[in-house]
């Protein structure tokens, strides 16, 4: 239960405040002339809300691993066909593989989904791409708790799948910079960079729902969801949120889903991508209104 994550924390803070010194420093180096922020920029209420829900996270992360624990040994134990064991190699290989592969799938359906984008839309709705950015996390973690359920029935023990996702979170911190470029060929194809995370964040229409990686952007490439870092990405939602309200943040989308629904009762305000409306009723040619009225 010794979570890497919290050791990690120390070394979160470290590099945001060197970023941030560094974003101070270099700011008016930027072209006058573009009215985004300066790329690697900090705006200090939108950091504190990223830091702030980042730190109702580590509950919340906590309590549904709790939760997930009695399924997973009572799955592991009871139901699995064997138990990989723990002091082999290919153990650890299947377990970060496998927890990152579940990853990616989960986070292109949260992309996809309306009712699972409302628990991650948070996590992408600033508009500043940073290591503060990184702790911007959801707080319902129902989704990627059911997806995980595989890793225990392949045997892997549930404090090994829990190990493997807090080595999946620590790699996708140091992904929130604009402060590194492009990498060497063979890191840039294999794993997920700074680069291709840009991608991921940014609300440009040749960027929307590409890079779900989270170690690996090789997934990407598999199932076609790759795009390459082209130009300096837009960041935020297509509909920009204008509050710093850690709640407000976390809940807007599960508000907006009620309002929908109570104004049509449609399953894809629940199950359709964000942005679904319904199709409108075409209206009837003069013949069919003619045949009508006969």
């Amino acid at each position: 239960m010794r979570d890497p994550a919290l050791f990690a924390i120390p070394f979160f803070l470290l590099l945001l405040i060197l970023e941030w010194t560094a974003a101070r420093k270099l700011e008016y180096l930027e072209a006058a002339e573009d009215p985004r922020p300066a790329s690697g920029a900090y705006l200090t209420r939108d950091s504190w809300a990223s830091i702030s829900m980042g730190l109702v996270s580590i509950a919340t992360t906590a309590g549904w691993k709790t939760l997930a624990l009695f399924g997973y040994a009572a799955i592991y134990a009871y139901v699995a066909p064997w138990r990989l064991r723990v002091d082999q190699w290919y153990t650890w290989v299947i377990a970060i593989v496998g927890v990152d592969l579940h990853y990616y799938a989960y986070h292109r359906m949260a992309h996809r989904v309306r009712l699972i984008w409302a628990t991650h839309q948070a996590h992408h709705s600033s508009q500043y791409f940073n290591f503060a950015t990184a702790l911007r996390q959801k707080w319902n973690n129902s989704g990627e708790i059911l997806m995980w359920i595989p890793l225990p029935l392949l045997g892997i023990p549930p404090w090994m799948v829990f190990f493997a996702f807090s080595v999946n979170l620590i790699y996708q911190y140091w992904v929130h910079t604009e402060r590194i470029g492009k990498l060497p060929r063979p890191i840039e194809f294999v794993f997920n960079t700074p680069s291709h995370h840009r991608v991921h964040h940014g609300m440009d229409k040749v960027y929307l729902d590409k890079n779900y990686g989270g170690i690996f952007i090789i997934w990407d490439r598999l199932f076609g969801s790759f795009q390459a870092e082209l130009f300096r990405p837009h960041y935020g939602l297509t509909k920009q949120v204008d509050t710093f309200n850690i709640w407000n943040l976390q809940t807007r989308e599960y508000v907006a889903i009620a309002r929908d629904w109570r104004a049509a009762s449609r399953l894809g305000y629940l199950f359709g991508p964000p942005g679904w409306t319904p199709l409108p009723t075409a209206p009837a040619d003069d013949s069919v209104r003619l045949a009508s009225s006969l």
